[in-house]
């Protein structure tokens, strides 16, 4: 929690406002009964109507002061937990934006995402309703048991034996508490992972009439989540009852004991005024438990992930060949520690020469891809680009050399022309040269405002085809050193395919190209082509070569095209 409170700290002044305000409407709450106290012994008896009227103003201004401060004191907390929360939520996406790929892996995306929702909301209540009761509450109970002593020492021993119960009450509650929160927010997270896979594959989801079995399949998390609630807030939920048993058996205690020694009424109706305020202090300090416990439970998540080094260590390594764009030496990686997903992969490929990684379904073309960009580190080996040791780049030096087009990319509800430049201020020669060469220029120049034509949400209202051929285009736009294409072309037909392969050629000689596909036509012509099975590089040569000496390519031009190629 001490590092989430952090962010309060800029809004110490707002803090420090707001709780002058609640000290001095709790001093006037407070004064209140000792009023009705002098009225009743003092004033009844002498029938003195003035002084009834000084004193019944004297409360009146008390209460307006109290109902005033409060107010004030409110907003002020709110807007201090509000301002604290949004600079927590800042500081905690722009953490995840900067975590490693295998971080990402170990907290998981739904995580990462309840994380930055719904464990931050949890915060800014704990805050905001400590900042609220949190000095009202202990000053009504302090103060309270002051003056009740100040009234009648004998009474006020009475409700001071009942403190110690309702503090045992408090904190066997929180200790139970706190745990049984974490549990619910990790089926928290299962259910927004249930969710978010829901949303991204609806469209297969209705394809396969499969809307009622993940219907029944969230039920289940749904229902794990609410069992989880359900005994997290019955344990809470026993917090006021309990405390409001205890102090309403000390209230009886009071009058017996006030009947006994004989207290006059007036003593007596502002011990029970004094002990209302007692018993909202102690119902109040309870809720601050309560919300606490989810606040602790959510701050210690978020913690955790404010606390994680994301920083990609620089390290002196060896050097490959600068003539060679990238090079891999014998790299091994996994991605539990268990089995290796590559296996002693080692290629070369020169500088303007272009590279065809082909294989099947999880084969471990995308990995290479990743380590190749150092998302995750090599478990063994080296990777080099043009010539030094990837572990020896800065990310941004590093990434900078890279033009990158997954798949499934993302385009963002903006123009043609500001997803084609993402924020990079590039040169118009430059976005309008990518946009041919990815030969999005013949769909591009048809749309309503050209370049500047928006775009839907994820794009929906362009093709698959067109999609890819803007995500080749973001790609192009910084002229890379080096150009990705990780099967970002699988939804352009052949004639679209053939004709990219030629602009690239023509109009990027110097770019080293990397293209990974699961069709023959689309590295076929590429000056290397790698084959993987299961992590490992069964094939490595031109086409020609690999039909020749790699049964496992030959097997794929079977497949797609009939040995024709």
């Amino acid at each position: 929690m001490n590092r989430t409170l952090r962010y309060l700290k800029p809004y110490s002044g707002t803090v420090a406002a707001g709780l002058i305000f609640k000290f001095i409407a709790t001093m006037a709450e407070l004064s209140l009964p000792l009023v009705l106290d002098y009225i009743i012994d003092e004033i009844v008896p002498t029938k003195n109507i003035t002084s009834m009227v000084y004193a019944g103003l004297v409360m009146l201004a008390a209460a307006a002061v109290a109902v005033t401060c409060n107010i004030v004191a409110n907003r002020l907390a709110a807007k201090a937990a509000g301002n604290m929360t949004r600079d927590l939520r800042y500081a905690l996406f722009k953490k995840i934006t900067y975590l490693k790929s295998g971080q990402v892996d170990e907290f998981t995306l739904p995580s990462l995402v309840s994380r930055l929702t719904s464990d931050t909301y949890y915060v800014n209540q704990a805050v905001a309703r400590t900042l609220r009761l949190g000095v009202r509450a202990p000053i009504l109970l302090v103060g309270g048991l002051v003056f009740t002593f100040l009234l009648s020492w004998r009474l006020a021993l009475v409700l001071l034996a009942c403190i110690p119960l309702v503090v045992l009450v408090l904190f066997v509650i929180t200790a139970k508490s706190v745990p049984m929160y974490y549990r619910v927010q990790r089926s928290a997270d299962k259910s927004v992972r249930a969710m978010q896979e829901n949303i991204t594959g609806v469209r297969v989801i209705k394809a396969l009439s499969k809307t009622e079995y993940e219907a029944r399949k969230y039920e289940e998390v749904n229902a794990g989540l609410t069992a989880d609630e359900f005994r997290a807030n019955k344990l809470a939920a026993l917090t006021n009852p309990v405390v409001t048993l205890i102090l309403n058996l000390g209230l009886v205690g009071v009058i017996v004991v006030g009947a006994v020694v004989s207290s006059p009424s007036g003593t007596v109706l502002a011990f029970l005024s004094y002990f209302v305020l007692i018993l909202n202090a102690m119902l109040g300090i309870s809720k601050i438990f309560v919300v606490l416990s989810k606040g602790v439970a959510s701050a210690g998540r978020i913690t955790r992930v404010l606390e994680t080094d994301e920083s990609v260590s620089l390290e002196e390594c060896g050097s490959g060949n600068p003539d060679y764009a990238v090079e891999f030496r014998d790299v091994c990686f996994s991605y539990n520690g268990n089995e290796d997903n590559i296996e002693n992969a080692s290629f070369k490929v020169r500088r303007g020469r272009t590279v065809g990684i082909i294989g099947g379904t999880g084969s471990g073309k995308t990995t290479l891809i990743s380590l190749l960009m150092r998302f995750y580190d090599a478990d063994k080996g080296d990777i080099f680009v043009n010539g030094r040791n990837v572990r020896s780049y800065a990310s941004d030096e590093l990434h900078a050399l890279f033009g990158v087009a997954f798949q499934s990319d993302f385009l963002i509800a903006d123009t043609v022309r500001a997803n084609v430049d993402y924020f990079r201020n590039l040169p118009e020669e430059s976005i309008n040269k990518a946009v041919y060469c990815a030969c999005a220029d013949e769909f591009v120049k048809e749309l309503d405002g050209g370049l500047d034509y928006p775009l839907a949400q994820k794009a929906a209202n362009l093709s698959g085809g067109q999609k890819q051929r803007l995500l080749i285009a973001r790609a192009l736009a910084a002229e890379p050193e080096i150009l990705i294409l990780d099967d970002s072309s699988s939804a352009l037909d052949y004639a679209t395919d053939a004709l990219l392969r030629k602009r690239l050629s023509e109009n990027y000689p110097d770019c080293t190209k990397v293209i990974v596909a699961q069709r023959v036509s689309a590295v076929r012509h590429a000056d290397l082509i790698l084959v993987l099975s299961d992590g490992k590089i069964v094939g490595a040569g031109t086409h020609e070569e690999l039909k020749e000496t790699c049964e496992e390519y030959g097997q794929i031009c079977l497949v797609q095209t009939g040995g024709d190629l």
